[in-house]
């Protein structure tokens, strides 16, 4: 698949509901072993725009579609990019899929420094839900994080 093979988890297939599935989703955004994803045919395109919103849309995936079998895929993309490939060929939408994606990346040490720094300052004045999206924003790091991040701060302050 071209991603990190040393560590990975099985994830099976996602739960079947929206809402579930992206909860299920939330929960994996710091994981930093590859994800190993059954999905089907029906939601394969919702599943994979829930992965670009939880993960950001540069994180690394591959999308395996009818693996041993004559109309073997694989495509390797950006989570954005493999929606809008989804999106343009009805095609590639049949079939059984694995969906691979690359684990999250460590958070570089001054780069969590500039994230906690930001926070500090925002915590105060603002809902921690609120100061985590512009901490996010600031920094360039994933809303996921920064709220986790958020969360550790509260949690210290107490």
């Amino acid at each position: 698949a071209g991603l990190p093979t040393d560590r990975f988890v099985f994830e099976g297939f996602l739960p079947a509901k929206a809402g579930a599935r992206r909860r299920r989703l939330e929960e994996l955004t710091a994981e930093p072993r590859t994800l190993v994803i059954y999905e089907s045919s029906h939601r394969i395109e919702a599943s994979i725009g829930d992965m670009r919103d939880a993960f950001g849309p540069e994180r690394r995936a591959v999308i395996a579609r009818e693996l041993t079998k004559t109309f073997e895929t694989l495509h390797h993309d950006d989570l954005a990019a493999l929606c809008q490939w989804l999106a343009d060929d009805a095609n590639q939408r049949r079939g059984e899929f694995v969906v691979i994606v690359a684990g999250a990346p460590e958070l570089e040490e001054s780069n969590t420094a500039d994230v906690r720094r930001v926070l500090s300052l925002l915590m105060p004045e603002l809902p921690l839900k609120t100061a985590a999206r512009i901490a996010a924003q600031l920094t360039g790091e994933t809303r996921n994080r920064v709220y986790e991040m958020a969360l550790e701060l509260s949690r210290n302050d107490n």
